[in-house]
């Protein structure tokens, strides 16, 4: 079987790679189960502090393969296996970072929205054509790209399957940034640095902060934030304790 899905690992960052250049990184049931496989294997590691998705070559993926759906091989359970492989990704406990170049299309885009951070080159191409190859959307695009950008926003990008470019996209908070195709490593390694840097335990619980925001009600979801539902992160004490000697150091 083709590998078609590359985990590396530096330091606390892991790089999830999508690696079927040749045809663009299109996604297909061997992609998703190389995929889901390493996703429940990252979901389980406390050393593994930010996790960043990419494409090799030059798109980070052109979505579904339409061949694979013209032969029929789109069945329901492979949807909702597909479908369950993306909430997984977005519910992965450590921040997520989508380092996009090239095409981001349709699966594609709902693939990088299920990160929590989307980073793009200005180049890139970025869509929801589903509606021209006469599809819809079954892996969260209708419920992710308004929670991006607003319903108008979204529901223009759908109904005529435009393809807009990386500036575009950050513009309208797509995408969290557009850099220069010889500087995306760069700033993705930049941010991933940024958020080692914190604890690891704070970023885990405001990752869950923030996705139970989503379904509480208002004033329910202050509370809980409120409670300290999940408690402190393990290295609290130490951090606050470095950062009063630090102080007390530099007065003297």
């Amino acid at each position: 079987m083709d590998t078609t899905v590359v985990l590396a690992e530096h330091g606390a960052v892991a790089t999830v790679t999508l690696n079927n250049p040749s045809k663009l990184n299109v996604l297909s049931a061997t992609t998703f189960g190389q995929l889901r496989n390493i996703v429940d294997a990252i979901a389980t590691r406390d050393d593994i502090e930010c996790v960043v998705l990419t494409g090799a070559g030059r798109s980070f993926c052109a979505g579904h393969s339409l061949d694979a759906i013209g032969d029929g091989a789109d069945e329901a359970e492979a949807r909702y296996h597909e479908a369950e492989t993306i909430d997984a990704l977005e519910a992965l406990p450590m921040p997520t970072i989508a380092a996009i170049r090239g095409h981001c299309l349709t699966g594609g885009l709902e693939l990088a929205l299920s990160c929590d951070l989307l980073i793009a080159t200005e180049d890139a191409s970025v869509g929801d054509t589903h509606g021209q190859w006469g599809l819809v959307p079954v892996w969260g695009m209708s419920i992710r790209l308004p929670e991006r950008i607003g319903w108008a926003r979204a529901k223009e990008l759908t109904f005529t399957s435009r393809r807009i470019s990386g500036v575009e996209a950050a513009a309208i908070g797509l995408v969290n940034k557009a850099v220069p195709a010889d500087e995306l490593d760069a700033a993705v390694a930049t941010l991933t640095a940024e958020i080692v840097a914190n604890s690891s335990g704070s970023n885990r619980i405001a990752k869950k902060l923030y996705a139970q925001s989503k379904v509480l009600e208002r004033t329910r979801a202050l509370a809980k934030e409120r409670d300290l539902e999940f408690g402190l992160p393990a290295d609290s004490v130490d951090r606050l304790t470095q950062s009063h000697v630090a102080k007390a150091q530099n007065r003297t």
